[in-house]
């Protein structure tokens, strides 16, 4: 691992496997390492989730608001929603297998909310995204009741 391309964000801490209803899941952004010019797929400010797979790739789920949907401004509720459509298994072609060295993990996401562990990089993607106003008031953001 003596070269920068060989570095990857996959650790202990990654979850691993497709996690049921209510189940954890990781919370992703790009590295400096990601085509973000050159993806047709994640656009920027996008909410990224997803889990590690044996093989020390990662499967993400993402939503970016293409249609811009009001409900959908907010970043955390950008994760939400690429969050529901995992643990549904819902088709969608929002989702992809990566090289785990293109993303890296800032926190966790479950039926109960998200925690972010590195709120300060979430933040720098979305100030890349000129999108820093949708960023959570806080590192923990609990779902309300329904």
């Amino acid at each position: 691992m003596s070269e920068l391309k060989d570095l990857s964000t996959y650790s202990k801490d990654t979850p691993v496997g497709l996690p049921t209803v209510g189940g954890r899941a990781g919370v992703f952004v790009p590295t400096d390492l990601f085509d973000l010019a050159g993806s047709e797929n994640i656009r920027k400010g996008a909410g990224i989730v997803g889990f590690g797979n044996p093989d020390g790739s990662l499967t993400i789920y993402f939503e970016a608001n293409r249609f811009d949907d009001s409900a959908l401004h907010k970043w955390e509720n950008k994760a939400r929603k690429a969050y529901d459509r995992m643990v549904a298994v819902a088709p969608t072609v929002s989702k992809a297998k990566m090289d785990a060295k293109f993303l890296e993990q800032v926190g966790y996401i479950d039926g109960a909310g998200i925690t972010l562990k590195e709120p300060d990089r979430l933040n720098d993607w979305l100030n890349l995204s000129n999108a820093l106003d949708t960023a959570p008031e806080a590192a923990v953001v609990l779902w309300g009741k329904k």
